[in-house]
């Protein structure tokens, strides 16, 4: 699937979705959500919020449950590793990278989208 960025198929602006309030996670927590129809993993790293496509492009594993450390989160099953800011694979088994989504807070409330 080719990922629409944040416009739809007529080219318009897609609108941010609410997917959580900034209580829901704690430093360094994550949360599983589903942002324009993708399977995400909301991630809290400090004050910082990501947002990445829960599945490993290699084989289709989830993420949820992989260990991150230096905003690179590592795919339980095979290792591969993706850089939760990008989406960007980063090692082998893995040569594509994840869908990343647009992240904003308002009023304490976490609101994403995919992003371009």
């Amino acid at each position: 699937m080719v990922p629409l960025g944040s416009r739809d198929l007529l080219g318009l602006p897609v609108e941010f979705t609410r997917i959580a309030s900034k209580d829901e996670l704690e430093p360094a927590g994550r949360l599983s959500v589903v942002i324009d129809d993708y399977p995400a993993l909301l991630i809290r790293d400090g004050d910082n919020f990501y947002a990445i496509e829960d599945v490993c492009s290699h084989d289709g594993q989830p993420l949820t449950v992989g260990p991150i450390e230096n905003c690179e989160i590592t795919c339980p099953r095979h290792g591969a590793r993706f850089d939760i800011k990008t989406g960007n694979a980063l090692c082998m088994p893995a040569i594509e990278g994840i869908q990343t989504f647009e992240i904003e807070i308002r009023d304490g409330e976490i609101f994403a989208r995919a992003s371009d």
